[in-house]
Order: C-alpha cells, then sequence, then structure tokens
C-alpha cells in the first residue's frame, strides 16, 4: 500500500515512510491510494471473531507486507489490551466507552498501535526519531505513555498553558525517560501550528514525525472501535448511527473509513463545541477555520481540525454526497452541561464533557430518525475531568489506578512563546532514554 499527500504535490510513499514522515513535504496529509472493502461474509458474522481478528483484517490491506503478518498480530494484540464496552442510555441511545486503557481516553489505541509500529521499523536503526506532537488534552497523555521506553524514539509534546486538565498535565509531564514537555503559550492551534512548520524546517538537526492523528498509525487504527461497537449492537436490527464528539476530526474521519471497508453504518454526526468550523461549513458551504476558543470540552478546542481534508477526500470533494452520509452541530457549554445533567438524572450514568456532546449530537439526529440506534463516543473517562463533571454533577468520582499513579509525581515542564523558541529547544536539547 502507498500513500499519497493531498496536496498532491509530494511523492508517494510507503507505509513505513508515511509513518516516520508524519506530514508530506507539501504539508499534505497523507491518504492511503486504495481502499478495497471487506468481505460481506465477514461483516454479516462479526460476532464469530475476536476484537484482534476484526482489527487484522480491517488494518492489514494498509500495512501491506511491510510488517511480516505474525508481527502485525503481535502488535494488535499488544494495543488491544483493554475493553470497548456499549453501554444503553436509553431506548435508542448507547455509549461506547473508550476509556478503559492505560491513560483513560480513546487516544490509547492510535498511540500504542504507532508506537509499536514504529519500534518495529526502528529496531536495527541506530539513528533516532523524534516524535514531535501537539495535544489538546489526552493525546499527550496517550502518546507519552504508548512511546515511553520505546528504543530509538524521542518524543517532544507540546500542549497549550492552562488549557488542559490538571489530570491531562500530570499525564504528559510526569513521566520522564524519552517524554519532554512543552508549555505553550497560546491555543492548541498555535501548537499544531509549530509542529506542522517545524516538520517542513530544514534547519531542524533531527528526524521528526508526529503522533497527532495527521499521521496515519494513528489515524487508521481508530477505525477498530467501530467494528467492535457495530458487533455488540448490529443483532438489534436497527440502523446504527455514530455521534462522535469533534476537535481535529481523526476519530470521525476513522469511522467513515471503516464504513468504506464496508461495515454498514447508516450515518455519522460530528459534534462540536462552539468551534464550529464544519457544522457552519455543511450550513453555507464555505470552510472557514477561526481561532479556537476554549469550553469545558477542552480536547475539541479545534478551529481548523486537520483531518477534515481527509473527509472530504473520501467524499470526493462533493458537498453534497457528503450531507447524505454526515451532519455535524455545535453546542455551548451551558447546553453542554445539562446534557450531562440529564443523562445522570434519567440513566445515573456519569458522562465527561465531551461524551454529552457526543450524546447532544445523537439526540439531535434522533428528532428526525427516532428508529435508529445511535451510538455516542464516551472518549475519556470522567476523572479526567473532575472540576467540570463534580461541579456539574452531585457525584464523587473515584480516582482509578491509573490516574493515582500519576498524581503525586512533580510536572516538569519546559515553557516555550515561539516557534522560535521551539526550534531552538529541538536544535540544542538531546532527550535521552
Amino acid at each position: 500500500m502507498n500513500y499519497y499527500s493531498l496536496h498532491k504535490k509530494s511523492p508517494n510513499v510507503s507505509f513505513q515512510e508515511a509513518i516516520v514522515n508524519g506530514l508530506a513535504p507539501d504539508r499534505g496529509l497523507y491518504f492511503p491510494e486504495s481502499i478495497t472493502p471487506l468481505a460481506k461474509e465477514f461483516i454479516d458474522n462479526l460476532d464469530q471473531y475476536s476484537n484482534e481478528e476484526i482489527a487484522f483484517e480491517a488494518i492489514k490491506q494498509f500495512v501491506g507486507d511491510e510488517i511480516p503478518e505474525a508481527v502485525l498480530q503481535e502488535i494488535i494484540k499488544d494495543t488491544l489490551s483493554f475493553d470497548f464496552p456499549v453501554v444503553p442510555i436509553d431506548e435508542n441511545t448507547a455509549t461506547l466507552e473508550l476509556f478503559h486503557g492505560p491513560t483513560m481516553a480513546f487516544k490509547d489505541v492510535g498511540a500504542r498501535f504507532m508506537a509499536r509500529c514504529l519500534g518495529y521499523f526502528n529496531r536495527n536503526n541506530s539513528n533516532k526519531v523524534t516524535v514531535l506532537v501537539a495535544t489538546s488534552g489526552d493525546t499527550g497523555g496517550a502518546v507519552a505513555h504508548g512511546f515511553l521506553g520505546v528504543k530509538g524514539v524521542d518524543v517532544v509534546i507540546l500542549y497549550p498553558s492552562g488549557k488542559v486538565s490538571d489530570i491531562q498535565e500530570k499525564q504528559l509531564t510526569t513521566l520522564g525517560q524519552n517524554i519532554t514537555a512543552l508549555e505553550v503559550a497560546g491555543v492548541f492551534d498555535d501548537c499544531q501550528d509549530m509542529v506542522k512548520s517545524a516538520f517542513l524546517d530544514a534547519d531542524i538537526q533531527r528526524t521528526l514525525t508526529s503522533a497527532n492523528s495527521i499521521n496515519i498509525a494513528r489515524w487508521l487504527p481508530q477505525m477498530f472501535y467501530f467494528f467492535f461497537a457495530y458487533k455488540q449492537v448490529y443483532k438489534q436490527q436497527k440502523e446504527v448511527v455514530f455521534s462522535v464528539p469533534s476537535g481535529n476530526f481523526g476519530n470521525i474521519c476513522a469511522g467513515i473509513m471503516a464504513q468504506k471497508l464496508g461495515l454498514p453504518i447508516q450515518h455519522f454526526v460530528a459534534a462540536t463545541n462552539i468551534n464550529d468550523t464544519v457544522p457552519n461549513y455543511l450550513i453555507n458551504g464555505v470552510y472557514e477555520p477561526k481561532p479556537s476558543k476554549a469550553t469545558i470540552s477542552n480536547a475539541m478546542d479545534v478551529g481548523n481540525p486537520s483531518n477534515f481534508i481527509r473527509i472530504q477526500e473520501l467524499f470526493h470533494q462533493d458537498i453534497n454526497a457528503l450531507k447524505q452520509a454526515f451532519s455535524s452541530y455545535a453546542f455551548t457549554d451551558d447546553i453542554t452541561r445539562n446534557a450531562m445533567k440529564t443523562i445522570y438524572e434519567q440513566s445515573g450514568y456519569i458522562a465527561d464533557p465531551h461524551g454529552a456532546v457526543g450524546y447532544l449530537g445523537a439526540k439531535e439526529y434522533l428528532q428526525q430518525h427516532p428508529n435508529s440506534l445511535c451510538i455516542f463516543l464516551e472518549t475519556a473517562h470522567p476523572v479526567k475531568f473532575l472540576d467540570v463533571v463534580e461541579s456539574t454533577l452531585p457525584v464523587k468520582v473515584a480516582i482509578p489506578e491509573q490516574i493515582k499513579e500519576v498524581l503525586d509525581k512533580p510536572k516538569e515542564a519546559t515553557f516555550i512563546r515561539s516557534y522560535d523558541e521551539l526550534k531552538a529547544f529541538l536544535n540544542t536539547e538531546i532527550v535521552t532514554l
């Protein structure tokens, strides 16, 4: 399998090259040359297969022969060492819990898969690779944990100062070893722009790659849990819809990839907070990125979502075709808090603010399609957003063991204000295992 740049001005590359490059030289995101649907018999009998078998079938065409099948199966087994339960909320709504991994966020899947692929490709390489990543919340912790101690890989994480939760900050600033955190004066979009600029800067003296969802090895494995969810509910014989809390749009884009592989998903809902670039695009047909605004669902505070261009490619730049399969709605913090209360009062379920936005998207869709089963993604454990959850709901969230282990560790981060400071850091600091 080869990959091409969505800007169409760079050479096609292999799976390995796409992972290591992260971003194409023309600043385009990589995209697979072809997507071959899986056998209908396989899709119709998903409950006969383990999650590991499903994931292997879903991903193997995108890896090709660059990783031996036995090694790829081991990578998948290691990646998927936790559960992905669908929890009913009411008759037509359920949630897919994606927070049972080591950092209690959906990004554990992509981060672990990518780390293990990169570790395999770098197994005999004496030259180090630096994973440079921007985070609006959970990516940093997932990448830090996924790559911790991986041979030949250093990790540098940029995060916006004061705009991630305390637990999220602890998860990316306390591990040490080959993990370095840079606290940026700005918002997530500033962090993301710095990362993109560094990739194209010929003066950077390191080999850089990204572990944001712009990287195919972080993005593609997110297909897996759409299959896992469908496997759990398809015998209910309802049309299945996914409502995905969306920031950088990598998660929902992976869901659409699962659909292109043959998974019979009826519709996708991209539920956003007030960072409403995509909802506005679907209304007026004009794509206008804007500076991000801070909300209680901070991991979705993205004004220029990188992966939306991949979604447009999947629908051949045809907005009318996109609208047939894809809707998007924006919700304020007040509406999100009210949704958290409604979910808790009606079902006893504690949703984090991102999951609550997904729930709102589901309910919006169900107004016109009441016979569907709409699954919203619960992308992080409520403990990651204690202040919001405990100030909104009459609950005290228990601290899981995965979180307890980082709370008392001292924060270690370097504060930077500009791209020039990032560049100077990358050219002078040596991160060691």
